[in-house]
Protein backbone atom coordinates (compact mmCIF):
# COMPACT_ATOMS: atom_id res chain seq x y z
CA UNK A 1 0.00 0.00 0.00
CA UNK A 2 0.68 3.95 -0.38
CA UNK A 3 2.49 5.89 2.36
CA UNK A 4 3.48 9.47 2.28
CA UNK A 5 7.17 8.71 4.17
CA UNK A 6 9.35 10.63 5.99
CA UNK A 7 12.70 9.37 5.52
CA UNK A 8 14.77 11.73 7.47
CA UNK A 9 15.26 16.11 7.64
CA UNK A 10 14.02 17.45 4.52
CA UNK A 11 13.02 14.34 3.01
CA UNK A 12 9.83 12.72 2.21
CA UNK A 13 8.36 10.76 -0.62
CA UNK A 14 5.48 8.74 -1.70
CA UNK A 15 6.56 4.93 -0.80
CA UNK A 16 5.26 1.59 -1.38
CA UNK A 17 4.57 -0.14 2.74
CA UNK A 18 3.94 -3.64 3.88
CA UNK A 19 0.06 -3.68 4.53
CA UNK A 20 -1.55 -3.53 7.67
CA UNK A 21 -2.91 -6.89 7.93
CA UNK A 22 -5.80 -7.80 9.87
CA UNK A 23 -7.17 -5.95 12.97
CA UNK A 24 -6.01 -7.98 16.86
CA UNK A 25 -9.10 -7.61 19.22
CA UNK A 26 -10.36 -4.74 19.78
CA UNK A 27 -9.18 -2.70 16.62
CA UNK A 28 -10.52 -1.91 13.21
CA UNK A 29 -8.77 -1.44 10.07
CA UNK A 30 -10.04 1.77 8.14
CA UNK A 31 -9.17 2.85 4.54
CA UNK A 32 -8.28 6.49 5.08
CA UNK A 33 -9.97 9.19 3.17
CA UNK A 34 -9.10 12.59 4.18
CA UNK A 35 -5.81 13.44 6.68
CA UNK A 36 -5.21 17.07 7.77
CA UNK A 37 -1.49 18.78 7.42
CA UNK A 38 -0.78 19.78 11.48
CA UNK A 39 2.16 22.08 11.69
CA UNK A 40 4.22 19.19 13.67
CA UNK A 41 3.94 17.36 10.32
CA UNK A 42 5.56 19.98 8.72
CA UNK A 43 8.31 20.15 11.70
CA UNK A 44 9.46 16.84 11.82
CA UNK A 45 9.92 17.29 7.85
CA UNK A 46 11.86 20.59 8.11
CA UNK A 47 13.59 19.89 11.29
CA UNK A 48 13.81 16.10 12.10
CA UNK A 49 12.46 16.72 15.40
CA UNK A 50 10.10 18.80 17.89
CA UNK A 51 11.20 18.67 21.41
CA UNK A 52 12.50 15.20 22.68
CA UNK A 53 10.10 13.71 19.60
CA UNK A 54 13.61 13.17 17.24
CA UNK A 55 12.86 11.22 13.53
CA UNK A 56 15.42 8.32 13.95
CA UNK A 57 13.83 6.25 11.58
CA UNK A 58 11.43 6.46 8.50
CA UNK A 59 7.85 7.58 9.85
CA UNK A 60 4.67 8.13 8.19
CA UNK A 61 3.48 11.45 8.74
CA UNK A 62 -0.36 12.54 9.17
CA UNK A 63 -2.42 12.48 12.42
CA UNK A 64 -5.42 14.61 11.46
CA UNK A 65 -7.88 11.59 9.99
CA UNK A 66 -11.03 10.14 8.76
CA UNK A 67 -11.89 6.81 6.67
CA UNK A 68 -14.16 3.90 6.24
CA UNK A 69 -13.76 0.97 8.97
CA UNK A 70 -13.21 -2.13 6.29
CA UNK A 71 -12.31 -4.68 8.93
CA UNK A 72 -13.57 -4.81 12.55
CA UNK A 73 -11.49 -7.19 15.25
CA UNK A 74 -12.31 -9.51 18.15
CA UNK A 75 -14.66 -7.98 20.46
CA UNK A 76 -15.66 -5.03 18.45
CA UNK A 77 -19.22 -4.38 18.67
CA UNK A 78 -19.84 -0.50 18.49
CA UNK A 79 -18.07 -0.05 14.31
CA UNK A 80 -19.29 -2.14 11.50
CA UNK A 81 -17.35 -2.04 7.88
CA UNK A 82 -18.26 0.50 5.60
CA UNK A 83 -18.96 3.02 8.99
CA UNK A 84 -17.41 6.47 8.30
CA UNK A 85 -15.15 7.58 11.03
CA UNK A 86 -12.84 9.98 12.54
CA UNK A 87 -9.58 8.96 14.61
CA UNK A 88 -8.60 10.23 17.78
CA UNK A 89 -4.60 9.69 17.32
CA UNK A 90 -3.24 9.01 20.53
CA UNK A 91 -4.08 5.67 22.81
CA UNK A 92 -2.46 4.99 25.74
CA UNK A 93 -1.82 2.57 27.82
CA UNK A 94 -5.22 0.95 29.43
CA UNK A 95 -3.10 0.23 32.68
CA UNK A 96 -1.34 3.20 32.98
CA UNK A 97 -2.22 5.52 36.08
CA UNK A 98 -2.85 8.71 33.63
CA UNK A 99 -5.64 6.73 32.10
CA UNK A 100 -7.13 5.72 35.64
CA UNK A 101 -7.03 9.51 36.89
CA UNK A 102 -8.54 10.66 33.84
CA UNK A 103 -5.58 12.13 31.96
CA UNK A 104 -4.97 9.68 29.35
CA UNK A 105 -3.01 12.96 27.06
CA UNK A 106 0.00 13.02 29.43
CA UNK A 107 0.04 8.77 29.73
CA UNK A 108 4.13 8.18 28.99
CA UNK A 109 3.51 5.47 27.39
CA UNK A 110 0.42 7.06 24.61
CA UNK A 111 1.08 5.43 20.97
CA UNK A 112 0.27 9.27 19.24
CA UNK A 113 0.54 9.20 15.26
CA UNK A 114 3.52 10.44 13.21
CA UNK A 115 5.08 11.28 16.58
CA UNK A 116 8.25 9.35 16.37
CA UNK A 117 8.72 6.54 16.52
CA UNK A 118 4.92 5.79 15.77
CA UNK A 119 3.48 5.69 12.50
CA UNK A 120 1.24 7.60 11.21
CA UNK A 121 -1.99 7.84 8.86
CA UNK A 122 -1.30 9.49 5.81
CA UNK A 123 -1.34 6.07 3.93
CA UNK A 124 -3.91 3.58 2.39
CA UNK A 125 -5.34 1.75 5.12
CA UNK A 126 -4.31 2.50 9.18
CA UNK A 127 -5.19 -0.11 12.04
CA UNK A 128 -6.37 1.65 15.00
CA UNK A 129 -7.87 1.35 18.94
CA UNK A 130 -11.85 0.71 18.43
CA UNK A 131 -11.81 2.85 21.38
CA UNK A 132 -10.45 5.63 20.18
CA UNK A 133 -12.17 5.39 16.58
CA UNK A 134 -15.72 7.43 16.44
CA UNK A 135 -19.05 7.32 13.92
CA UNK A 136 -19.47 10.65 11.97
CA UNK A 137 -22.73 11.33 11.32
CA UNK A 138 -24.48 11.54 8.28
CA UNK A 139 -23.86 15.29 8.01
CA UNK A 140 -20.42 15.71 8.59
CA UNK A 141 -18.04 15.11 5.75
CA UNK A 142 -14.72 13.46 5.36
CA UNK A 143 -13.18 17.03 5.21
CA UNK A 144 -15.36 18.08 8.57
CA UNK A 145 -14.25 14.63 10.51
CA UNK A 146 -10.51 14.99 9.88
CA UNK A 147 -10.82 18.57 11.45
CA UNK A 148 -12.33 17.03 14.31
CA UNK A 149 -8.78 16.19 15.25
CA UNK A 150 -7.27 19.95 15.97
CA UNK A 151 -11.02 21.20 16.95
CA UNK A 152 -11.19 19.01 20.03
CA UNK A 153 -7.62 21.13 21.11
CA UNK A 154 -9.76 23.83 20.73
CA UNK A 155 -12.57 21.63 22.79
CA UNK A 156 -10.47 21.22 25.32
CA UNK A 157 -8.67 24.43 25.72
CA UNK A 158 -12.41 25.54 26.40
CA UNK A 159 -13.26 22.55 28.94
CA UNK A 160 -10.01 23.35 31.05
CA UNK A 161 -10.92 27.45 31.01
CA UNK A 162 -14.26 26.55 33.10
CA UNK A 163 -16.52 29.03 31.02
CA UNK A 164 -19.27 30.38 32.77
CA UNK A 165 -22.03 31.41 30.33
CA UNK A 166 -22.02 35.18 29.42
CA UNK A 167 -18.15 35.38 30.13
CA UNK A 168 -16.16 37.56 28.02
CA UNK A 169 -13.25 35.63 26.59
CA UNK A 170 -10.33 36.33 24.42
CA UNK A 171 -7.88 34.78 22.29
CA UNK A 172 -4.06 35.85 20.92
CA UNK A 173 -3.78 34.25 17.75
CA UNK A 174 -5.95 32.79 15.03
CA UNK A 175 -4.19 30.16 13.55
CA UNK A 176 -6.23 26.82 12.97
CA UNK A 177 -6.17 26.08 17.12
CA UNK A 178 -7.00 29.45 17.99
CA UNK A 179 -10.07 29.78 15.44
CA UNK A 180 -10.97 26.20 16.78
CA UNK A 181 -10.37 27.43 20.66
CA UNK A 182 -12.75 30.66 19.72
CA UNK A 183 -15.75 28.73 18.40
CA UNK A 184 -15.34 25.89 21.09
CA UNK A 185 -15.49 28.82 23.33
CA UNK A 186 -18.16 30.76 21.90
CA UNK A 187 -19.90 27.22 21.55
CA UNK A 188 -19.19 26.59 25.30
CA UNK A 189 -21.41 29.97 26.63
CA UNK A 190 -18.70 32.97 25.64
CA UNK A 191 -21.03 35.91 25.13
CA UNK A 192 -18.24 37.67 23.22
CA UNK A 193 -14.64 35.95 21.75
CA UNK A 194 -12.18 38.47 20.81
CA UNK A 195 -9.56 37.26 18.69
CA UNK A 196 -6.52 38.63 17.56
CA UNK A 197 -3.75 38.67 15.10
CA UNK A 198 -1.05 40.23 13.14
CA UNK A 199 -2.65 38.89 9.86
CA UNK A 200 -5.30 40.57 8.69
CA UNK A 201 -6.32 38.75 5.99
CA UNK A 202 -5.96 35.30 8.59
CA UNK A 203 -8.87 37.82 10.58
CA UNK A 204 -11.10 38.18 7.54
CA UNK A 205 -11.90 34.66 7.55
CA UNK A 206 -13.70 35.19 10.67
CA UNK A 207 -16.00 37.61 9.13
CA UNK A 208 -19.81 36.63 9.72
CA UNK A 209 -19.43 34.76 13.13
CA UNK A 210 -22.06 35.65 15.56
CA UNK A 211 -20.01 36.83 18.96
CA UNK A 212 -16.57 36.38 17.19
CA UNK A 213 -14.76 39.80 17.13
CA UNK A 214 -11.67 40.10 15.13
CA UNK A 215 -8.54 42.53 16.39
CA UNK A 216 -5.93 43.22 14.41
CA UNK A 217 -2.69 43.74 16.49
CA UNK A 218 -1.09 45.53 14.04
CA UNK A 219 -3.84 48.40 14.97
CA UNK A 220 -4.72 47.91 18.53
CA UNK A 221 -3.76 46.31 21.32
CA UNK A 222 -6.14 43.34 22.60
CA UNK A 223 -6.54 44.29 26.12
CA UNK A 224 -7.04 47.67 25.66
CA UNK A 225 -9.77 46.75 23.17
CA UNK A 226 -11.88 44.21 25.25
CA UNK A 227 -11.56 46.80 28.63
CA UNK A 228 -12.66 49.17 26.52
CA UNK A 229 -15.54 47.27 25.76
CA UNK A 230 -15.91 45.60 28.94
CA UNK A 231 -16.41 49.11 30.93
CA UNK A 232 -12.49 48.55 31.86
CA UNK A 233 -12.68 44.95 33.12
CA UNK A 234 -11.38 43.11 30.63
CA UNK A 235 -12.14 39.38 29.81
CA UNK A 236 -12.66 36.50 32.10
CA UNK A 237 -11.04 34.13 29.91
CA UNK A 238 -7.78 34.70 27.63
CA UNK A 239 -6.46 32.19 25.58
CA UNK A 240 -2.69 32.07 24.31
CA UNK A 241 -2.38 29.98 21.19
CA UNK A 242 0.57 31.10 19.49
CA UNK A 243 3.01 29.81 21.43
CA UNK A 244 5.03 33.06 20.21
CA UNK A 245 7.74 34.59 23.25
CA UNK A 246 6.33 38.05 22.39
CA UNK A 247 3.30 37.57 23.08
CA UNK A 248 3.82 36.75 27.14
CA UNK A 249 5.28 40.34 27.77
CA UNK A 250 1.34 41.73 28.74
CA UNK A 251 -0.14 38.33 28.94
CA UNK A 252 -0.45 38.16 32.81
CA UNK A 253 -2.00 41.59 33.22
CA UNK A 254 -4.70 40.65 30.29
CA UNK A 255 -7.13 39.19 32.10
CA UNK A 256 -9.74 40.73 34.23
CA UNK A 257 -9.01 40.51 38.05
CA UNK A 258 -9.78 36.87 39.07
CA UNK A 259 -9.77 35.75 35.64
CA UNK A 260 -8.07 32.86 33.98
CA UNK A 261 -5.33 32.33 31.28
CA UNK A 262 -4.99 28.83 28.85
CA UNK A 263 -1.90 28.14 27.74
CA UNK A 264 -2.51 26.19 24.14
CA UNK A 265 0.59 27.28 22.29
CA UNK A 266 3.87 26.03 22.68
CA UNK A 267 6.85 28.21 23.37
CA UNK A 268 9.63 26.91 21.31
CA UNK A 269 12.08 27.72 24.14
CA UNK A 270 11.26 29.00 27.74
CA UNK A 271 9.10 32.49 28.29
CA UNK A 272 9.10 34.94 31.34
CA UNK A 273 6.43 34.27 33.75
CA UNK A 274 5.68 37.99 35.90
CA UNK A 275 4.16 35.81 38.76
CA UNK A 276 3.99 38.45 40.92
CA UNK A 277 1.40 40.52 38.91
CA UNK A 278 -0.54 37.34 38.41
CA UNK A 279 -0.61 36.54 41.71
CA UNK A 280 -1.84 40.33 42.54
CA UNK A 281 -4.52 39.81 40.00
CA UNK A 282 -6.06 36.30 41.36
CA UNK A 283 -4.89 35.30 38.10
CA UNK A 284 -5.39 31.23 37.62
CA UNK A 285 -3.47 29.17 34.78
CA UNK A 286 -4.18 26.32 32.90
CA UNK A 287 -2.52 24.87 30.00
CA UNK A 288 -3.30 22.34 27.43
CA UNK A 289 -1.25 19.41 25.89
CA UNK A 290 -3.29 17.75 23.07
CA UNK A 291 -6.48 16.61 24.49
CA UNK A 292 -8.37 14.18 26.50
CA UNK A 293 -12.39 12.77 27.21
CA UNK A 294 -13.90 15.57 24.89
CA UNK A 295 -13.31 13.92 21.24
CA UNK A 296 -16.81 12.61 20.81
CA UNK A 297 -18.12 15.90 22.21
CA UNK A 298 -16.09 18.03 19.02
CA UNK A 299 -17.79 15.93 16.91
CA UNK A 300 -21.45 16.30 18.04
CA UNK A 301 -20.98 19.56 18.25
CA UNK A 302 -19.67 19.97 14.72
CA UNK A 303 -22.43 18.33 13.81
CA UNK A 304 -24.86 21.05 14.88
CA UNK A 305 -26.01 24.07 13.70
CA UNK A 306 -23.92 26.32 16.22
CA UNK A 307 -20.27 25.18 14.12
CA UNK A 308 -19.53 25.08 10.69
CA UNK A 309 -15.99 23.19 10.23
CA UNK A 310 -16.17 22.97 6.72
CA UNK A 311 -15.60 26.68 5.85
CA UNK A 312 -11.37 26.44 7.20
CA UNK A 313 -10.43 24.03 4.54
CA UNK A 314 -8.45 26.06 2.13
CA UNK A 315 -7.33 24.00 -0.15
CA UNK A 316 -7.68 19.88 -0.68
CA UNK A 317 -4.74 17.99 -2.29
CA UNK A 318 -4.87 15.07 -4.13
CA UNK A 319 -2.30 11.80 -2.25
CA UNK A 320 -0.12 12.02 -5.52
CA UNK A 321 0.60 15.46 -4.64
CA UNK A 322 1.44 14.93 -0.83
CA UNK A 323 4.37 16.91 -1.02
CA UNK A 324 3.41 19.71 -3.03
CA UNK A 325 0.67 20.45 -0.21
CA UNK A 326 3.51 20.07 2.53
CA UNK A 327 5.52 22.84 0.20
CA UNK A 328 1.94 25.01 -0.12
CA UNK A 329 1.92 25.09 3.91
CA UNK A 330 5.41 26.31 4.09
CA UNK A 331 4.24 29.57 1.70
CA UNK A 332 2.48 30.43 4.88
CA UNK A 333 -0.58 31.88 3.04
CA UNK A 334 -2.08 34.37 5.25
CA UNK A 335 -5.61 33.29 3.97
CA UNK A 336 -4.70 29.49 4.65
CA UNK A 337 -6.22 27.56 7.50
CA UNK A 338 -6.24 23.94 6.96
CA UNK A 339 -4.58 22.16 4.49
CA UNK A 340 -6.08 18.63 3.20
CA UNK A 341 -5.09 15.63 1.50
CA UNK A 342 -7.49 12.77 0.35
CA UNK A 343 -6.69 9.45 -0.45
Amino acid sequence: MRALVLQEKNRMSIEEVEPVGSPGPGQVSIAMHTVGICASDVHYWTDGKIGPFVVEEPMILGHEGAGTVVEVGEGVTNLSPGDRVAMEPGVPDPSSRAVKEGNYNVDPAVQFWATPPVDGCLTDEVIHSAAYTYKLPDNLSFAEGALIEPFSVGMFAATKAGIKPGDVAAVIGSGTIGIMTAIAARAGGASTVYISDVLPEKLALLDGLEGIVPVDATKEDLGERVRAETGGWGPQVVFEATGAAPAYKNLWSLPAPGGRIVLVGMPVDPVPFDIATAQSRGISLETVFRYANVYQKAIDLAASDAVDLSRFVSETFTFDNSVQAFERFLEGRPTDVKLQITL
